[in-house]
Parts: C-alpha cells; sequence; structure tokens
C-alpha cells in the first residue's frame, strides 16, 4: 500500500470538516452531499476491511477491482480538497468506522443499498454519531414500488416498469409507449452468427496503484479463485468514462435484437459490462439513462436498455429491501443461512473456508427443496456441455457473464439438478464482481432458480437443449448433439416428473406439464437416470461424454 498511501500523504487533511463514512459501493461525487457541499468543507470516511474480504473466497479479480476504485476515488476526492481519512483493518467494517468516529466525531451515511453493510453500521446510528441521509443514485422511490403493485402479495416486474415510464415520461409519447408497445422482448430474441462484429471490451493501462493491489491480491488473499488481470480493470473516473463511451459507441445499437445470445466468441457480446461500475456508483445512474435517451438508436436497443436501468435494477433493489433482504416474505419467512457460505469451494479447493463473521448468511428460500451440492463444475473442473464450459471459463477468466447466460445456463442447468439455491447464491456472489447482496440475492433466489416461487417471476425459468441451440452457437462444439443426445433437455423434463405436484397449478406451466404427460413411461425412466448419472459426475468433477452417459443411463435403468 506504500504507492497508495505516499500519494495520500500529499493531500492536507483535517479533523475540523463535516464526515461522511462512503461506503465501498458509494463511490460517486456526482449524487449527494459531495455533489453539493464545498470540497474543503468536507471530509470522507474509507475503510478496507479483511474481514470483508475473506468473508467467502471471493475471486480475486472482484478484490481488485473493489480495492482499485476505492483508492482511486480517494485520490480523486483528495485532489478536490476533501479531506480523506483511510482505514485498513484486519477486523469488521463496524467496529474500524465505530473508532473513526471516536477520533473524528459525528458524521452522516448515504442509506446504503447493502443489507451487510446497514448491518455493520446499525449500532452506530444514534445521534450525535451516525445519521443517514438518502440514497440519490436511485432513480425511483419505495412510494413508486408499493403504487405499481398495490395490495397483491405478489410483485411484477412488468407492473413496476411500465408505472415507473409513466410517472417519469421516459420513452413516452402523448401518454402512450413510444413505438406503441411497453416492451419489444418478443422482437429481441436474435441468435448471433458473427455479424455485427462483437467487439472485445476496452484495455485500461496499468499504474502504480494497481500493480501494488495486484501484489497484494496475489499475497494476502492467495488461496482466493481467479487471477487478477490489471488490462481488464477499470479502477478511476475515467476509466468509468471510457468503458461508458466504449458501450456507447459498440453496444448500445445491436443490445436489443441479441440480448439474449450467447457465442463462445465473446463473453458479453453487445452487453455494455457496466453493471460492475454502476454497482459501486463509479456511474451515475441518472447520467447514464439521460444519454442513452438522448442517443439515435433503434427503439428497441433503446428500449431494452431502458429497461435493465429503471425496470429490472431498480426492481430488484425494492424486492431486497421491502422484504429485508429475503428474510421476510408474504406467506412465511424462510430459514437464514448462519454464517456466510462459500459455494462450494471447500470442496472443489480441498480446504475448509471457515472464517469468523459476525454476519449470517443469507435467506435460505427453498420453493422446490433443492439440497444438492453445486457441482464442481462451476469452479473450472470440465463437465462436457460445451455451454455450460464455455460460460464458466468466461467466469473465471473474467469475474462476469451477461444476464441470460447466468440465468438459462448457470442458474437453469443448477436448477435442473437439484442444486442448492443458497450454494449457487453464494457462488454467484463470490464468482462475479458485480454482485452485490441486493442484486445477486433477489436476482438468483428470486428468478434464477425460482426459491421464492411466484412473488417476482410468474414460472420458473428453466429450458431444456432446444432454447441453448436456438440461442447460442455453443452446441456446434459440443461433443453431444442437441437434438438426439444433450443431457439437459432430459434434465428439464426430470426436474418436471419430480416437481410436478409444485408446478400443476401454475398455468403458465400447464403446456410443458401436458407434453411431459405424453412423454412415454421408458422416456420418463431414461430422463430420471440422465439425472442421477449427472447428478453423480456433478459431485466428483468428472467430465461427461456421450459414450460415458450411455453407460451410466443404461446401468441406472436396468436397475430400476
Amino acid at each position: 500500500m506504500e504507492n497508495f498511501a505516499a500519494l495520500l500523504a500529499k493531500y492536507e487533511s483535517t479533523k475540523s470538516r463535516l464526515w461522511i463514512y462512503v461506503p465501498h459501493d458509494q463511490l460517486s461525487d456526482q449524487v449527494g452531499p459531495l455533489s453539493r457541499e464545498k470540497p474543503r468543507d468536507l471530509g470522507i470516511i474509507l475503510i478496507e476491511s479483511r474481514e470483508y474480504f475473506t468473508r467467502r473466497p471471493y475471486h480475486k479479480q472482484k478484490i481488485a477491482f473493489m480495492l482499485a476504485n476505492q483508492r482511486q476515488f480517494a485520490l480523486e476526492q483528495a485532489s478536490r480538497g476533501v479531506a480523506i481519512h483511510y482505514v485498513r483493518t484486519s477486523g469488521s467494517l463496524g467496529g474500524a468506522l465505530s473508532s473513526a468516529l471516536d477520533l473524528l466525531g459525528q458524521a452522516r451515511v448515504v442509506f446504503p443499498a447493502s443489507h451487510e453493510i446497514r448491518t455493520e453500521i446499525k449500532r452506530l446510528l444514534e445521534p450525535g454519531r451516525l445519521s443517514l441521509v438518502a440514497n440519490e443514485n436511485w432513480l425511483t422511490s419505495a412510494t413508486e414500488f408499493v403504487e405499481s403493485t398495490g395490495k397483491a402479495r405478489t410483485w411484477n416486474i412488468e407492473a413496476f416498469y411500465r408505472h415507473v415510464r409513466a410517472t417519469h415520461s421516459i420513452l413516452m409519447e402523448d401518454g402512450k409507449p413510444a413505438g406503441g408497445r411497453f416492451t419489444f422482448d418478443s422482437d429481441n430474441r436474435l441468435s448471433w452468427a458473427g455479424s455485427p462484429d462483437a467487439l472485445a471490451p476496452p484495455t485500461f493501462r496499468s499504474d502504480p496503484i494497481k500493480k501494488e493491489i495486484r501484489d497484494e491480491v496475489e499475497r494476502d488473499f492467495a488461496n482466493h479463485p481467479g487471477r487478477v488481470h490489471l488490462e481488464s480493470l477499470p479502477s478511476t473516473v475515467s476509466d468509468a468514462a471510457e468503458m461508458w463511451a466504449w458501450a456507447k459507441n459498440n453496444c448500445l445499437y445491436w443490445f436489443g435484437p441479441f440480448q439474449e445470445a450467447m457465442s463462445r466468441e465473446s463473453n458479453g457480446l453487445f452487453h455494455t459490462r457496466l453493471s460492475a461500475l454502476l454497482n459501486i456508483g463509479r456511474l451515475p445512474v441518472s447520467q447514464i439513462l439521460g444519454e442513452v435517451l438522448e442517443m439515435d438508436l433503434p427503439l428497441r436497443s433503446k428500449e431494452a436498455f431502458v429497461k435493465q436501468i429503471i425496470g429490472w435494477r431498480e426492481f430488484v433493489r425494492h424486492v431486497y429491501e421491502v422484504t429485508d433482504g429475503l428474510r421476510e416474505l408474504p406467506g412465511g419467512n424462510p430459514d437464514i443461512a448462519t454464517s456466510p457460505g462459500d459455494g462450494g469451494y471447500s470442496r472443489w479447493s480441498g480446504r475448509s473456508w471457515r472464517h469468523e463473521s459476525s454476519y449470517d448468511g443469507g435467506a435460505m428460500p427453498n420453493y422446490f427443496g433443492c439440497m444438492n451440492p453445486l457441482p464442481l463444475w462451476y469452479w473450472g473442473c470440465e463437465s462436457g456441455m460445451a455451454c455450460l464450459d464455455s460460460v464458466i471459463r468466461g467466469v473465471w477468466a473474467e469475474s462476469y457473464s451477461h444476464h441470460n447466460a447466468r440465468l438459462t445456463i448457470l442458474s437453469n442447468i443448477a436448477t435442473l439438478l437439484d442444486v442448492s439455491p443458497r450454494e449457487l447464491t453464494d457462488w454467484f456472489w463470490i464468482s462475479h464482481a458485480d454482485a452485490h447482496d441486493w442484486v445477486v440475492e433477489t436476482n438468483v433466489l428470486g428468478i434464477g432458480t425460482y426459491s421464492i416461487g411466484n412473488l417476482i417471476t410468474s414460472k420458473p425459468h428453466i429450458v431444456g437443449s432446444a432454447y441453448i441451440f436456438r440461442m447460442s452457437d455453443y452446441c456446434s462444439a459440443c461433443s453431444f448433439d442437441p437434438g438426439k443426445d444433450c443431457p439437459i433437455s432430459n434434465l428439464y423434463w426430470a426436474f418436471l416428473a419430480r416437481h410436478e405436484s409444485q408446478l400443476r397449478t401454475n398455468a403458465r406451466m400447464a403446456g410443458a406439464l401436458s407434453t411431459l404427460h405424453r412423454r412415454s413411461e421408458s422416456d420418463k425412466a431414461y430422463d430420471d437416470a440422465v439425472f442421477r448419472a449427472l447428478r453423480q459426475t456433478a459431485s466428483h468433477g468428472e467430465c461427461i461424454k456421450p459414450a460415458l452417459l450411455a453407460r451410466m443411463v443404461d446401468s441406472y435403468v436396468s436397475r430400476a
């Protein structure tokens, strides 16, 4: 940390300031007190907590991303004249903040999006010590969320999205949606066959701060998975602006029609890859939305991106807050994990991951009662299924995958294998740089695995091989044939058979269940045998090939 400390020491610091505690996911001076008050009247408290980064075996790239952005933010604010109180601690964030308040006096904090951070600072929220101010980086209010759903015991993202569009006059013309429709989702389902070009994301120059962080992460977090790639790590405010410029110039025009497409040739295709920067405040959401609305884009691409920002992103945050992190759900509260989970890291690495933490491990809703361990394939062991292997390679290389790969490959295959939703959620939290509790918990537990039932989505998001073949080029590199022996289709039918009692009252599943009932008993037995065979190989991280799968299935069928 010598380079960072030396640079920070060049700036004047004083105790006689109005202090603000800035969590690591609120690194912006474009909203809130830092955007309005005089820099030389202000001081900010920034904390690096080793305990936070070792609660889970986070991807090294994710740790480096968060540390680099926080340290660069400190230097950027110091250059404006803001006083900096920067703390590194091996202990908890809450303990370090308490000590800082003892030294500096009272401070403010913008209402944290993170349930973990809110829990850490809860005991410090008292007059004359730490006070909350509104979080202005969100575009919608709790009142708008309630208005969009009324007294319903479920929450509908489409209703919320349409309400926000109408009340904020976003993509509206004379009170009606532009183009005559609120959504163009049905038009935006093209696969990608190599054209138009999907350009690689920008690379960023290295600097002494980033190199120092890389060395620290490799040394201090040596047991964590992944690698640090400095060239793909935006850390300064100018890096964030460069990333946004690249997205505007290379992604947004084609984002709409190809938003569901997936490819071995590009981990992101026309997705902007902005989520990690947005989720720590480096790019102001209101600025991004305003600029997109002014751009000359095809309406279906503009609408698709707007929906990601004011629909999905705002919606999952409201659901997370109104349910206290999915801990309080209509119809009954789920169990809570006693400590943060490691997403299967211990089984994969052979090393126990037990770190003392005062924080619980999150809600454990489990609509289907799935309890199988996460396959070791998710940690990099080859599965033999090209779709899963391609996405997993991208995750461990970049700490990223785009939203449809997360939904229809990563979450889908885990769900079809009856994997514990809690363990899958922990894995996403560990492996993806943009994963924070408010987004990953709601997205994976609520949408990806249907673990809270129909509270926010009307049916499980499960698919067979036909969808993956239609929307990607993965199958062309696979030893399995999607029309003949791909096990994902068998997993799909086996899942419906196992969980039919929970699905039969769902009107949107009626067609699929009707088809299930027309399958022969021998086909159903084969489906179940495929499930059993893949569950066995998944637990060992064994690569499954057609010949091996056929032998295992024959063995299971003969014993049935």
